[in-house]
């Protein structure tokens, strides 16, 4: 079965420091770069997300009059009011500087509409318009994804689910993401809904121990 991996939103926003710094962030980025060389090794191609808005979009609570952190409604679909983040061509929308980006296959970009979130890499939060991420998988016949980053409980759970959705398998690498946590449980009840779903949960070592690769 053909494998891909997935690298989610590894961007320095997310990171210590960055607008919408997740806890431990930062600590993604080595697991990424060991996850890439095992893919290097085993001939597995590596695709990254990028949350990439433009400065007006309307999920930054600044531009639509709400309070960061609060929820509401975006073109009729829930919408979380997030801190400016992520603003294309701006350095906290670059992925996180120790990241071997090198090692990356291919590059999508998300979040481009102002008027619609986008926490999936592959549709925009109300499914009216496709990523080419797709498209390049299908191209690399790739039925098996193997997934990671930032943060588990919005881009990598909504990632996961509609990846299962279009028929991939799909494993998460649990530590190689966290969470926001909006509620102090937000992430572990991603992953049990990413399990539900059909997801499986391996650490790194679990599922490089099937390439040949040593950590």
């Amino acid at each position: 079965m053909n494998s891909a991996l997935l690298l989610i939103d590894l961007q320095n926003d997310f990171c210590h420091g960055g607008a919408l710094a997740v806890a431990e962030g930062d600590d993604t980025i080595n697991v990424a770069n060991l996850a890439i060389a095992a893919c290097r090794h085993a001939n597995i191609p590596v695709a990254a997300s990028q949350d990439w808005h433009p400065a007006d979009h309307r999920s930054f609570a600044i531009n639509s009059s709400a309070e960061v952190g609060t929820v509401g409604e975006l073109e009729g679909l829930p919408q979380v009011w997030w801190p400016v983040h992520c603003v294309q061509n701006q350095p906290g929308a670059d992925f996180h500087p120790s990241l071997n980006t090198a090692g990356l296959d291919y590059i999508v970009h998300k979040g481009k509409d102002s008027s619609v979130d986008s926490y999936s890499a592959f549709f925009d939060n109300g499914k009216r318009a496709a990523t080419p991420l797709h498209d390049w998988l299908q191209n690399k016949q790739v039925e098996h994804l193997v997934i990671m980053g930032l943060a588990t409980d919005y881009c990598v759970k909504f990632s996961v689910l509609d990846a299962l959705e279009l028929g991939y398998e799909v494993t998460l690498i649990s530590d190689g993401c966290r969470g926001v946590n909006l509620d102090a449980d937000d992430s572990k009840k991603a992953v049990e809904q990413m399990q539900l779903a059909g997801a499986k949960v391996q650490s790194l070592a679990q599922w490089v121990s099937n390439l040949d690769f040593t950590l």
